[in-house]
């Protein structure tokens, strides 16, 4: 596979360089670099994209949680949402603006560029959450909430874009599994910050006075706001202006992946590239997945702290026996996303973590003990936190050219955020304390995203096979070279990651 890479990117170096009439010269548009050079590029886009990128994300996800912490500490005392299906209803409508404005959000984000763009949903929803500490009654936050994923709805898809412009495929997971497995660190932190902000005695104005629940909304969306109008200083927009590159790093950076995608970044998104996403068989398994792993994810980000303290535990308990568990799933996320990206191969550690899940989900469900089941939690974080980038990135690896990643990112998490919207019912009132419908969907839910993954390596190694075969070479038969680049991922030459 990865001769038939080198061959195709030769072959799209030598297209270029015979059909260029401007008069550049030949050494020019032979443009060559070392892997060492490439290797020093490569790091410094680490330093100045995934970091900011993981505490972007990290924030968003601690905004967007925030609500679960905020729900023993006296929310749903205060608001009249102790009973009854109100916590849940204002859970849904943040899922329900936010997968709409998924892909509009994206393609604004490649119109106006990643520096701007993304500090400015971050000011959003920090502002956002910082003005849910004044709100006064349910119909407040329900507000609140919408306005929230409103400005949260482009931020995942558009962070995942906006690395896939400066990564390699086979870099790619890696550094979107570092930047996800912020979610798990928000959990973690958010557990210890809301402990913390929930004891700072009472302050503010007669008649919005800040205490317990409310630090937390206040304090965590002031932090979010600064760091995002401090971010466009660090942020850059795209490999060949970076700058903290010269100008032949900047070449190098914007030459790898040309010839790896075989497509201008710079290109426009068109009805085209939304077709070539829209319609791929591989990416609705992903978004499937996707769908069922965000079930899992979104609902224990929400619910787990509700979840332990009806194992018995206090509210401070609770809130800080929530911390281990993300941590372990921050570390074993990376962990898998660090080893897919070096073994080639996605599915089978995909599938492998979901059937983990499983196991965690079923002993969730059939098991009384409590110790066992605050074991059962840890499995089910581990094998679930993975699968999010696992699957993203699988969907964009399997995506030819930045413009139909751009709609494939926000298409799939678009789709697999109706699963959040699932997620915020899975655990109700009704159910507690033992929650045994939650426990049997999400079981269902991660026994169906092994399968998904299953199916995926299937699927991508059956086609790569058949175009191997030259079965699928008639898609070229009477197109010229330039309409045969814009078949993307459906040219006989482009090889899916399994």
């Amino acid at each position: 596979m990865a001769d038939v890479e080198k061959e195709v990117a030769q072959q799209s170096l030598q297209e270029r360089t015979a059909t260029s009439k401007d008069g550049t010269s030949s050494e020019e548009l032979e443009f060559d670099y070392t892997e060492e050079e490439e290797a020093i590029v490569r790091r410094k886009i680490d330093w100045h994209t995934v970091p900011l990128v993981t505490l972007l994300y990290m924030l968003c996800f601690l905004d967007r949680i925030n609500i679960g912490n905020a729900r023993i500490q006296g929310l749903a005392r205060d608001l009249d949402m102790v009973e009854g299906v109100k916590f849940n209803w204002a859970l849904s409508i943040f899922y329900i603006i936010y997968l709409l404005v998924e892909v509009p959000s994206n393609i604004l984000l490649k119109a106006i560029g990643a520096r701007f763009y993304l500090p400015l949903l971050v000011c959003g929803f920090g502002l956002v959450s910082l003005c849910t500490a004044f709100v006064k009654d349910f119909a407040g936050l329900m507000v609140a909430r919408a306005f929230l994923g409103i400005f949260e709805g482009g931020a995942m898809p558009g962070m995942a874009f906006f690395l896939s412009c400066f990564y390699k495929r086979n870099e790619l997971l890696f550094r979107i599994g570092i930047y996800v497995s912020a979610a798990s660190i928000a959990g973690a932190f958010g557990g210890l910050l809301a402990a913390a902000l929930s004891q700072i005695p009472s302050w503010g104005a007669a008649g919005a006075e800040i205490h317990t629940w409310r630090n937390i909304f206040f304090f965590e969306g002031l932090i979010t706001v600064i760091i995002g109008l401090l971010a466009p200083i660090w942020m850059p927009t795209d490999p060949s202006t970076a700058y903290f590159l010269n100008e032949r790093e900047r070449k190098i950076a914007a030459e790898r992946l040309l010839r790896e995608h075989r497509s201008d970044p710079a290109r426009k998104v068109t009805w085209a590239d939304v077709k070539a996403a829209v319609f791929c068989i591989h990416n609705y398994t992903c978004a499937l997945a996707f769908f069922l792993i965000n079930i899992t994810v979104q609902g224990l980000s929400v619910f787990l702290p509700t979840i332990l303290n009806d194992l018995g535990w206090t509210n401070t308990q609770a809130q800080l026996y929530s911390v281990p568990p993300y941590v372990c799933a921050c570390v074993v996320a990376i962990a898998v996303a660090w080893l897919s990206d070096k073994s080639g191969q996605r599915g089978v550690w995909l599938g492998s973590f979901a059937c983990l899940a499983v196991v965690g989900f079923a002993i969730l469900r059939w098991v009384e003990n409590t110790n066992v089941r605050y074991m059962a939690v840890f499995f089910v974080t581990i094998g679930a936190f993975p699968g999010g980038p696992g699957f993203l990135s699988w969907a964009m690896n399997n995506s030819a050219g930045p413009s139909v990643r751009a709609v494939t990112s926000a298409y799939v998490v678009t789709l697999g955020t109706i699963g959040g919207i699932v997620a915020t019912w899975t655990y109700i009132f009704y159910d507690g304390p033992k929650y045994h419908t939650g426990h049997t969907i999400n079981l269902v839910g991660q026994i169906v995203t092994a399968c998904c993954a299953l199916f995926g390596v299937l699927y991508c190694a059956r086609e790569n096979r058949v175009r191997a075969a030259g079965k699928r070479d008639h898609r070229l038969e009477g197109l010229t070279e330039e309409e045969a680049e814009e078949l993307g991922s459906r040219h006989p030459r482009f090889r899916y990651w399994t």
